[in-house]
């Protein structure tokens, strides 16, 4: 019997039998008495590590004054984080929500809500990407268009089409009279951390603003400094209308965002849309103190060197040990490696070896550091994999 199934919990997960007791940086403590480097981050949720002495007082102070007051009323930390989100970036409205799926399906609404308004009603589709994830809820499954996300789960909601991820061309036929958006990862996390090309971001702006399509982008996974800017798709210098974002936003506090430019905010009105929980006060102050250090001077260029150092090391140890690992994939903190033996195993003896890693599709290991890593945890986690590699059976 599994970990899960002897509990009452829903067996939804695969889940390994280890628990932990604390986490302090990039170190987690299991109950088995056992340190270890966590490259997994929460599936890049703590970004700034675990017990960050910053975000545990503003959780602290603000768990002493107030839990929650809902959305009738004011929440005045939540009125500053979106104005230092809008002002860091290209967006000028931010909808609070608890999740990246949520997030999500704030601009799937968006979306067909600005083009009933201001666009054309007919238009409701979204195009998407092959590989894609953007959550688990029944839109969300319909627009990731995976068949082992929505096996089981008919009718598929209805109104996405998905092409080939970085293919122009099959984007540009896949238009038609009734398409209002087109939803993208600059990188794809759970499709295999793919990295889409700075020409293909700059492509699909394009693309959109010919035939009067939206540009949504789901920056849950990628966003957040995750890359090295605080959003992936600043590398390309284009403007969204529509960024989704979760995951790193709360430092393992769950909460998610929608940014929309002021044009495509203007649809959604009193009513059109709500959440209970969404900009609850206690987020609302972890996400601040999350922004405090993300956007310090120093904070985002740190990432971007550690984040080529771990690819250039990474990339070494490919060449090292061909026959394990085919090639490393992705952008700053959010690596893939790609494996020729299976990424579960690879993962599972990864994890036993004292380094934590998340799976994904196309058979990638993640590597998904906090971003307050140093060259130390780079050297601790590549000794790490060395040695799994080259104790592999058939290396």
């Amino acid at each position: 019997m599994s970990a899960s199934s002897a509990s009452a919990l829903l067996p939804v997960y695969a889940r390994a039998d280890l628990a932990f007791e604390r986490g302090e940086g990039a170190y987690l403590f299991g109950n088995d008495g056992r340190r270890y480097l966590d490259f997994a981050s929460g599936i890049a949720v703590t970004a700034l590590g675990h017990a960050h002495p910053h975000l545990v007082r503003a959780l602290k102070d603000q768990a002493e004054k107030v839990w929650h007051t809902s959305n009738l009323y004011r929440i005045p930390e939540g009125e500053r984080l979106a104005d230092r989100l809008a002002a860091a970036s290209f967006a000028d409205r931010v909808f609070f929500t608890n999740s990246g799926a949520e997030a999500i399906e704030c601009g799937i609404k968006m979306s067909r809500k600005w083009q009933d308004d201001f666009g054309d009603p007919k238009r409701y589709r979204i195009i998407a990407t092959e590989g894609a994830f953007h959550g688990r809820t029944l839109a969300t499954i319909a627009a990731g268009g995976q068949e082992k996300h929505l096996k089981g789960f008919a009718p598929t909601v209805e109104g996405f089409d998905h092409v080939a991820y970085g293919n122009l061309n099959e984007l540009r036929n896949a238009i038609g009279p009734e398409t209002a958006a087109v939803l993208v990862e600059p990188v794809q996390g759970e499709g295999g951390m793919r990295a889409a090309s700075i020409e293909y971001l700059k492509g699909l702006r394009q693309v959109c603003d010919e035939f009067g399509l939206l540009l949504f982008f789901d920056e849950v996974q990628c966003g957040m400094g995750r890359t090295g800017k605080l959003f992936a798709h600043e590398w390309a210098g284009v403007t969204p209308d529509i960024v989704a974002t979760a995951k790193g936003i709360g430092g393992g506090f769950p909460m998610g965002a929608c940014l929309a430019t002021e044009k495509v905010a203007a649809a959604m009105t009193p009513g059109s849309h709500g959440s209970t929980f969404g900009g609850n006060p206690l987020g609302m102050a972890v996400g601040n103190a999350v922004l405090d250090i993300m956007l310090a001077d120093g904070f985002l260029p740190h990432v971007e060197a550690m984040g080529a150092l771990l690819q250039k090391r990474v990339a070494a140890l490919v060449a090292k040990y061909p026959k394990v690992f085919e090639e490393v994939r992705g952008k700053g903190l959010m690596l893939g490696l790609k494996c020729r033996v299976p990424n579960t195993d690879m993962q599972t003896r990864l994890r036993e070896a004292g380094l934590l890693t998340v799976g994904a599709g196309d058979n990638v290991v993640r590597l998904l550091p906090p971003l307050i890593i140093e060259e130390r945890h780079i050297d601790e986690a590549l000794a790490v994999l060395d040695k799994v590699a080259k104790a592999w059976p058939e290396n």
